[in-house]
């Protein structure tokens, strides 16, 4: 079978971002399939490219580096303008490229537009990836507001569901979602997943920054507010204020507002709230294993409670167990398998008091990691998930 996929964010794990679409794409050609995939350069990828259309190969997978820039600090239209450039020339492959299915994986939602061209202009069959839902999530946290703008999205969320031979969502609250508002559809969930094998082996002396024998809490990703990184920053303050200094709460990776935290840090001497920058995911390994827990927060939001985060699942398969703040399919998950907590979004109060009970009784922390990481490569092993979503495409092919 020839898949065509359309990403813009393809990532190795010499990168500091989710690496599902190299694991999943990978795992299909070691199956015999030919893989595609369309990408850009993603600010927290490995790839790069010189010329404007560059043809690589990770592994047997054909990558296509279009390079157009995408990085989560540039400002909402430079952001809309490199999705447009990337969806324009992607429409081109989409119509030139042979494929027997194509994957267009959304957010944002202009992905869809090289999925439709491949389905109505060449016949091909089309599976829609819901990774986030676009444009659900950025009419409610208010990054589109024009109505003229969110009516024209919704119908073509609306289309792109409609012309898909198949929906794959990345949440079981995703695919709720969607049949919430458009009735039944064909939808399989394949939630991120983990490298069991990556992040349940025990690295052998990581480097870990200088942050032992002191306690840390990890949170790898994004920092900005809607991933709530000032309940992080204030939770620290907090833990300062409380002479609990040896407790370190970690962030790995950049953001819209990393450098505000970072100078907040400074004046404020919070001198618990550390920031690394961004981490290379096979570097990251060990810094989540030493953990005594692993952060997972996000704004309050409805919207938020369908979000699948990559550290979600590596954190569990790395024996960790993990705090978040949803109240969708996570938190049934954590609480239901108890292997982690479920906290308010907007309480750093109540974080202090728990990252504090955990520190001083590393034993709990333990048997609830013990826990995760056999949840996780039952539920969660990138191998498992990837041959479920083959599954999927080749149901779609037929």
């Amino acid at each position: 079978m020839k898949v065509l996929y359309f990403y813009q964010y393809f990532t190795t794990p010499k990168g500091s971002y989710g690496t599902r679409v190299y694991e999943f794409t990978k795992r299909w050609v070691e199956k015999g399939h030919q893989v595609t995939v369309i990408t850009g350069v993603y600010a927290k990828s490995d790839i790069r490219a010189q010329g404007f259309i560059e043809n690589q190969n990770y592994e047997g997978i054909n990558v296509k580096v279009i390079n157009v820039t995408i990085d989560n600090k540039m400002p909402v239209l430079k952001r809309i303008w490199s999705f447009i450039q990337y969806m324009s020339v992607s429409c081109w492959f989409a119509a030139t490229l042979k494929a027997d299915v194509v994957i267009a994986s959304s957010g944002p939602i202009t992905v869809g537009f090289p999925g439709l061209v491949a389905h109505y202009i060449r016949g091909r069959k089309f599976v829609f990836e819901v990774r986030d839902l676009w444009p659900e999530a950025a009419v409610e946290l208010g990054i589109i507001k024009n109505k003229l703008l969110i009516r024209l999205a919704y119908w073509f969320e609306k289309r792109c569901y409609k012309a898909a031979s198949h929906i794959i969502t990345l949440s079981p609250g995703m695919e709720a979602d969607i049949e919430r508002r458009f009735g039944k559809m064909n939808i399989t969930s394949v939630t991120n997943s983990a490298n069991i094998q990556l992040f349940g082996t025990e690295i052998q002396n990581p480097d870990l920054k200088g942050l032992l024998p002191l306690q840390y809490a990890i949170y790898n990703g994004n920092i900005g507010e809607v991933n709530n990184s000032e309940w992080l920053f204030n939770t620290a303050k907090l833990l300062t204020a409380k002479g609990r200094n040896d407790i370190k709460i970690v962030l790995a990776g950049d953001g819209q507002q990393k450098a505000h935290l970072e100078q907040r840090a400074i004046n404020e001497d919070v001198i618990n709230f550390i920031l690394l920058g961004l981490v290379p995911k096979n570097q990251l390994v060990g810094l989540i294993q030493n953990a005594f827990v692993s952060l997972v927060p996000l704004k309050g939001a409805r919207i938020l409670d369908t979000s699948s985060p990559n550290k979600f699942f590596e954190s569990l398969a790395a024996g960790v167990p993990v705090v978040q703040n949803t109240n969708g399919w996570m938190k049934d998950y954590l609480e239901v398998n108890r292997v982690g907590y479920t906290l308010d979004p907007d309480d750093p109060v109540e974080l202090s008091d728990l990252l504090i009970q955990l520190a001083d009784n590393p034993a709990l922390a333990r048997e609830m990691g013990d826990r995760a990481k056999v949840l996780a490569a039952r539920d969660f092993d990138k191998d498992i998930l990837a041959d479920k979503m083959l599954d999927a495409l080749l149901e779609a092919a037929e």
